[in-house]
């Protein structure tokens, strides 16, 4: 199974679904099966009121449909379900919306409103893709011990970790919250048995700064590819997406 990473800058706008198709058509090149995009990736972060304008409906993806014959995609977008707006992971695969993942966990603190402007969901489920079984979750969900006991619980083949994370906390041997995100993403990826895929923004919106760092983390809690701070980039990752039981088991124990 080949993975893309789509570490992109967006657009606070709805101008991003061109940038969307270019990343996909290199990924279909390169014979990558999944190419996976940041939180929001479809509008930007800082929406605000933007929402209220510029959230999708269900019926707006058929051209993301159609290149889902091709190769399999997982954006982020603001997403309008009668009067609710969600802030959502859309996976299309051979030419239908195969999930839908509404963000649990709506930071509404400092630099972070979201909770202002989205409504929440309530359940992490999985969903069986033609790589093995996948779970979706975005950035915040991840910071919540719930989050990890339901996916440890759940058992995937992969996760996928969907991300806005600006950059804050600059010190002299790195950045304090690519630090934090390392150690999440690993204690998922060991407790949970599975491989989880990182992807996360970079560019500036309304003062805020995006660092990337997208990376694959294996069931071992090693990372097995990072993306670069600060840039736009898109990278290839051959996994292993059905591992046995005992072949996640002796990945965690293997020294």
């Amino acid at each position: 199974m080949k993975v893309s990473l789509s570490q992109i800058s967006t657009k606070l706008s709805r101008d991003n679904l061109s940038k969307h198709l270019e990343q996909i058509e290199i990924a279909k090149k390169n014979r990558s099966d999944v190419i996976v995009f940041p939180e929001l990736s479809m509008n930007g972060y800082s929406m605000m009121d933007l929402v209220f304008e510029d959230a999708y409906e269900i019926n707006e993806f058929d051209v993301l449909k159609k290149k889902s014959v091709d190769i399999d995609i997982l954006i982020g977008v603001a997403l309008r379900e009668g009067y609710k707006i969600y802030n959502s992971a859309v996976y299309f695969s051979k030419g239908e919306i195969l999930n839908i993942y509404h963000k649990n966990v709506l930071p509404n603190y400092g630099m972070f409103q979201e909770a202002r402007f989205f409504f929440s969901g309530n359940e992490i489920e999985t969903y069986k893709t033609d790589f093995g079984v996948a779970l979706s979750v975005i950035c915040e969900d991840l910071w919540s011990a719930n989050t990890i006991e339901k996916i440890v619980s759940l058992k995937p083949d992969i996760v996928y970790v969907m991300a806005s994370s600006p950059a804050r906390v600059f010190e002299d041997n790195g950045l304090e919250i690519e630090k934090q995100w390392d150690a999440i993403l690993k204690t998922t990826a060991g407790l949970s048995g599975t491989y989880v895929v990182f992807v996360n923004r970079v560019g500036f919106e309304d003062g805020l700064g995006f660092w990337g760092g997208s990376r694959v983390v294996n069931a071992k809690s090693s990372v097995e590819l990072k993306a670069p701070l600060f840039e736009e980039c898109l990278l290839d990752v051959e996994l292993s997406h059905k591992l046995s039981s005992t072949k996640k088991y002796l990945l965690r124990i293997e020294s």
